[in-house]
């Protein structure tokens, strides 16, 4: 693997959940095996598979968000502060507060820019993500589904990171939403030298955005490669399940 031209790598990655129950019976989940990858600069790297399989666990191991499970292998990063674009944005906004103080706060945290300074960044990442500088008055509450979606993108680039694992980003909007919310990321990878992982069960949304395409099953990925490749020449009969209840 060649650091230079990745943003991170992942190398036989496996996680086990441990769980106490009655009377301290401890019984085990194997959520990942094995799992090894890459993500190229500039590329957005697909990661398709069902409900259940694991999607979610490799994003929380790469973000070190797995306390209380038991994890091995190699994660490198080769980029400052990778972030996570969520499913729910209502979830991961603060509704007591305003757009422009959930944006804001990273930046007080970060502790490296003024006051004056904080907010020309605010308000120049909410035109990057095309809201008007009046939203950052507003609260979550307020915005429509596609805008909150909009702030939470806002809000995981605004100390301007350059890999972002968005998973599942646009399966809680309707279609017409969805297509808005792809382009803006697509046109941000170009504006912001972005890489990402895109975490999806929808293969057509896959396929719309991805370069390349990783399948997994069973906490392991089965099958990788260019996107075009993987649809048109599938190896494994999983992926062909999956490739003809898509209708694709």
């Amino acid at each position: 693997m060649d650091q230079l031209k990745n943003v991170l790598e992942v190398e036989k990655l496996s996680v086990v959940y441990q769980d106490f129950g009655l009377f301290g019976k401890k019984t085990t989940y194997q959520a990942l095996t094995d799992v090894s990858f890459e993500v190229r600069r500039g590329e957005i790297l697909g990661l398709v598979g069902e409900s259940g399989c694991g999607k979610s666990t490799l994003s929380k191991a790469i973000l070190g968000m797995l306390d209380a499970a038991q994890v091995t292998g190699e994660i490198r990063h080769f980029t400052k502060r990778p972030q996570m674009v969520f499913q729910d944005p209502f979830g991961s906004l603060n509704p007591a507060k305003t757009v422009g103080w959930i944006l804001e706060e990273p930046l007080r945290v970060f502790g490296k820019y003024d006051a004056a300074e904080r907010k020309r960044r605010v308000l120049d990442m909410l035109e990057r993500v095309g809201l008007s500088r009046s939203y950052a008055e507003r609260r979550p509450g307020e915005l429509s589904g596609g805008q909150r979606q909009r702030v939470s993108i806002a809000a995981a680039l605004i100390r301007r990171p350059r890999f972002i694992i968005a998973d599942e980003p646009v399966s809680a909007l309707d279609v017409t939403i969805q297509a808005q919310i792809l382009d803006l990321l697509w046109d941000l990878r170009h504006d912001l030298d972005l890489s990402y992982l895109f975490i999806s069960h929808d293969l057509n949304v896959i396929y719309s955005i991805c370069d390349r395409v990783m399948v997994m099953e069973k906490g392991r990925i089965i099958e990788q490669g260019p996107v075009e490749e993987v649809y048109n020449h599938p190896g494994e009969e999983y992926t062909k399940k999956l490739l003809a209840a898509a209708l694709l």
